[in-house]
């Protein structure tokens, strides 16, 4: 075998496999605790979706109300809280008044952590989502049981193209959506 040819056959291909290796070793391992499942930052009051969503069956766009619209599904202003606490007894909650109340009263928002992120290289368009039908649950998970808010859902890319490239397995039956898109710029602009 000429030298030539065991560097081509041989030592290229080698090398290839030994970059792509490490790669996805780096990527796995060097991920942020803010990209993993499991994910619940502390929040600057106990929020509890479960009583929320689930027990007085608030839907999800009272709160987050641009996910048709917009981008980001956006967090609630305090205002939007006081639209029900307003009129519900806020004498058993010393954090609704403490916190919320407060923060009205001085016009400051909370502070709520992010527990959905995604790289600054990935564009994630709420709006087409939930105009096409796709269900909150279907990314977020059973919300309506949640006290605390955890990420769910592995947001890697290979996750968006499964979904993409068969929605029939993670949406209902009666979904119209047979496919998403699964060019490169749909996500990467």
């Amino acid at each position: 075998m000429h030298p030539r040819d065991r560097f081509l056959y041989i030592v290229v291909p080698l090398g290839v496999v030994a970059v792509l290796t490490t790669m996805l070793v780096v990527g796995r391992t060097a991920e942020p605790a803010r990209y993993a499942v499991g994910y619940a930052p502390e929040q600057p009051i106990p929020f509890s979706h479960r009583v929320h969503a689930g027990a007085n069956r608030v839907p999800c766009q009272y709160c987050h109300t641009n996910a048709d619209r917009s981008r980001s599904a956006t967090i609630p202003a305090v205002q939007t809280c006081m639209n029900c606490h307003r009129y519900i007894s806020m004498a058993d909650s010393d954090v609704i008044q403490k916190a919320v109340v407060a923060r009205l009263q001085i016009d400051a928002p909370l502070k709520w952590e992010r527990v959905y992120h995604l790289p600054d290289h990935v564009f994630f368009d709420h709006r087409s989502h939930v105009n096409a039908g796709v269900q909150c649950a279907t990314c977020h998970g059973d919300v309506k049981r949640m006290d605390v808010l955890t990420r769910v859902m592995d947001l890697r890319m290979g996750t968006c193209l499964a979904c993409h490239r068969g929605p029939s397995r993670y949406l209902p039956p009666e979904s119209p959506i047979k496919k998403g898109p699964t060019d490169c710029t749909a996500c990467h602009r």
